[in-house]
């Protein structure tokens, strides 16, 4: 088994891009795939995160590609001959890149089709004629009922990061595009686990399949230095700076578990002077892209992320990993880590454990197989704990004029006197003549006037009742 790139046997083009790529030695992962892959077999390959899958089926996938290399401009000699499908749009412009590297010195095409911006440029370079399409399911089908894209001579298909594909929904959209594939090719699936749905997808469109595995399932990398630290909700943020501003960090990956915490710890923290960019699926994918590339050229020190940036992001020398929240599945804290320490290099992994993530602990520690100790962390002497601004909702500095304490949390350095009770009076009532003067019988016994009128009684009924009117009597009663 070849353990340099050196020795393996790959076209003149191909080998001269690796070379200027500075590939020597293969991963563990690379040495056994790509051997398997170069023999036409079908491949389920396993390795954790950031072992250098791309490379081990897109280099044998280009060296098989190679008999049909050809200079002409007819679209209808460069069909889509290999198809690589991947969960997330960051993933597929990231492999993308790789495989044009790959294939610079080719006559070979590549494109790349994912959701969030227009079709019509992706129509365009589709429509010229492509050997190799990355893809996202969904904008892969609209292309395919838009019919710019036809899949009826594809070769080659990976499904890379499957479990991640699976967990988000994508399955019955792998269903269809698979329909469309000719029944004779070779399909090579790539994960960071094998899940039992995973294995039940490989016994449906794998055909004898070559089992891969360099890793145990879900075990994170040696090379990362792991800290669970025990704090309180409000403490984070303070507790996030100040590991940053110890540990002397330059960039780091800050995982939180909801889109709108993202936005708003982002926020914070640029507020706070930090220089800091949001990553979610809530940002335009020009947004997206637009933050990624920042943070790979170092134009930004903190990115802030959902789970949408945990898998497959290739950006070397991370040399840390904040897990502001703890993720809801646990192997996704697998993933999350694994954005540093990458190809061998050290990193630090920071967990912050509230007292609300206790289960969420627990099954972290399931599925590592080991106990985690949660530890204490020491604040500065200078800040004291909890929320703390200057009034204007912003971190005061060591040394900086003012007082540091919280307006909202610091008790009150003097009592408000107390107002002195008013005596209740009730408004005085108005005065009337009439009714302040003694009582005074009257003068005379006389009839009241209104009596003077009345009509005597001269029955039993009243004056003023209405006497009955007599009618005459239709039957004479005995």
């Amino acid at each position: 088994m070849p353990s340099s790139f050196s020795k393996l046997s790959l076209a003149e083009p191909l080998a001269r891009a690796v070379a200027e790529m500075g590939y020597e030695s293969m991963t563990p992962i690379q040495a056994q795939a790509i051997p398997v892959v170069l023999t036409g077999k079908d491949v389920m390959g396993a390795a954790q995160t950031g072992t250098g899958k791309t490379a081990a089926f897109a280099l044998p996938l280009l060296q098989r590609l190679m008999k049909h290399e050809n200079t002409s401009t007819s679209p209808a000699r460069h069909p889509v001959r290999a198809l690589v499908l991947l969960p997330t749009r960051e993933l597929a412009d990231q492999v993308a890149q790789q495989i044009k590297l790959y294939a610079k010195y080719t006559n070979m095409r590549s494109a790349v089709v994912f959701g969030g911006i227009d079709m019509k440029p992706q129509t365009i370079e589709l429509k010229k004629g492509v050997e190799v399409l990355v893809a996202t399911p969904g904008r892969l089908l609209d292309h395919i009922e838009a019919k710019n894209a036809v899949l009826n001579q594809v070769e080659y298909v990976v499904l890379d990061e499957a479990d991640r594909m699976l967990d988000i929904g994508f399955l019955p959209d792998l269903q269809r595009i698979l329909s469309y594939l000719p029944k004779q090719r070779t399909t090579l699936l790539f994960s960071a686990t094998f899940s039992p749905e995973i294995k039940r997808l490989a016994n449906s469109y794998l055909q004898d399949p070559v089992t891969i595995e360099v890793a145990r399932p879900n075990q994170e990398a040696s090379t990362v230095e792991q800290h669970f630290y025990s704090v309180t909700d409000e403490e984070k943020r303070h507790a996030l700076k100040q590991i940053v501003r110890q540990r002397g960090l330059k960039q780091a990956f800050v995982f939180v578990n909801s889109k709108l915490g993202c936005a708003r710890l982002a926020r914070s923290l640029e507020r706070e002077g930090m220089n800091t960019t949001a990553l979610h699926g809530d940002k335009s994918q020009d947004e997206r892209l637009k933050a990624l590339a920042a943070f790979k050229a170092g134009e930004v020190d903190l990115l802030v992320a959902t789970d949408v940036a945990a898998r497959g992001l290739d950006i070397k020398d991370v040399p840390a990993v904040f897990n502001f929240d703890v993720p809801f599945n646990a192997e996704d804290y697998v993933h999350r880590i694994g954005r540093t320490g990458r190809a061998g290099q050290s990193g630090l992994a920071v967990t912050f454990v509230s007292g609300s993530d206790a289960r969420l602990v627990g099954d972290i520690e399931k599925l590592l197989k080991r106990k985690i100790e949660l530890e204490a962390l020491e604040f500065d002497e200078d800040r004291p704990r909890g929320r703390i601004n200057d009034g204007r909702r912003a971190w005061r500095e060591a040394g900086e004029v003012g007082d540091p304490r919280d307006v909202l949390d610091a008790p009150r350095e003097r009592e408000r006197a107390p107002r002195p009770q008013r005596e209740f009076r009730a408004p005085a009532a108005p005065k009337d003549p009439f009714f302040d003067q003694p009582y005074q019988p009257p003068a005379s016994d006389a009839a009241p006037a209104w009596e003077a009128g009345a009509k005597p009684a001269t029955s039993r009924l009243s004056n003023n009742i209405k006497p009955k009117r007599k009618v005459a009597a239709l039957f004479k009663s005995e």
